[in-house]
């Protein structure tokens, strides 16, 4: 059993690239000191590196985009387009790389003239044939795997951007971890855009919520919408009500 679990445990860190150690104890079922005595054995064979507060896959074999992108795809696209109905004229916009806001190009209404800051290839792609929409790449390394650039030299470029709406990807959002990420590669571009932006929606599907990955990039009360899918467990909804963060179902209507 436990040679099966480390296996697994293997395949579930390569798949992610960085996973934290309670997000493991919530995958596995078991105690965090399980947890650490799994990956010292893991870490002892070098498949990974052990980093505070969890593991870095030492093959870096993220899940690809394509991969990705497959799971629970109509729930994405239904939250992408309830997305797209934010976005106004003139609007200046962060749209963040993910499998869920990716999706949001093709349903912004085509006649709008905005603007579009992201890390994202596949919403470059999608955005290009409209002249509508000026687009601003951030980074100058790509990510092939995730389709997403990373590594930005020159943050004061950034901070002289002006962003009234960002459109945020997460790997988990808890209520004692916040929102997080995985990638460290992206941790901080997140960070920064959610102190600089005047609104902040998260698109999250049900999956991600009671999941907590290894970064924490925002507090819950810096954001002011979440859309997402149906499935939110009721202590979430209880304490994004008292923080007076707005909870959107893509397929019902809006609801505190």
């Amino acid at each position: 059993m436990k040679e099966q679990r480390i296996k697994s445990m293997i395949r579930y860190i390569k798949s992610y690239g960085t996973v934290s150690l309670d997000e493991l104890c919530q995958e596995f079922g078991v105690s965090k000191n399980t947890v650490r005595r799994d990956i010292n054995e893991i870490a002892a064979m070098g498949e990974i590196k052990k980093v505070y507060g969890g593991v870095v896959s030492q093959s870096q074999e993220v899940l690809p985009y394509e991969n990705r992108s497959i799971s629970l795809n109509e729930q994405k696209d239904a939250i992408a387009q309830a997305a797209a109905k934010y976005i106004k004229n003139n609007d200046l916009l962060f749209i963040d790389s993910g499998t869920t806001t990716s999706n949001i190009p093709k349903y912004i209404n085509p006649e709008l003239k905005i603007t579009i800051i992201t890390n994202s290839l596949t919403i470059i792609n999608e955005s290009l044939d409209n002249d509508n929409f000026e687009i601003i790449v951030i980074g100058n390394r790509l990510k092939r795997k995730t389709k997403s650039f990373v590594n930005v030299d020159d943050w004061s470029y950034f901070d002289r951007m002006n962003i009234n709406k960002a459109f945020l990807a997460a790997t988990g959002i808890s209520l004692d971890k916040g929102v997080t990420n995985s990638d460290i590669l992206e941790y901080e571009l997140k960070k920064r855009v959610v102190n600089k932006a005047s609104q902040n929606f998260l698109l999250v599907d049900h999956s991600k919520f009671g999941k907590a990955a290894l970064l924490t990039y925002s507090d819950i009360s810096s954001l002011d919408t979440i859309i997402t899918d149906d499935g939110v467990p009721d202590d979430i909804k209880k304490t994004l009500k008292q923080k007076k963060v707005t909870l959107v179902s893509a397929t019902k209507q809006s609801f505190n």
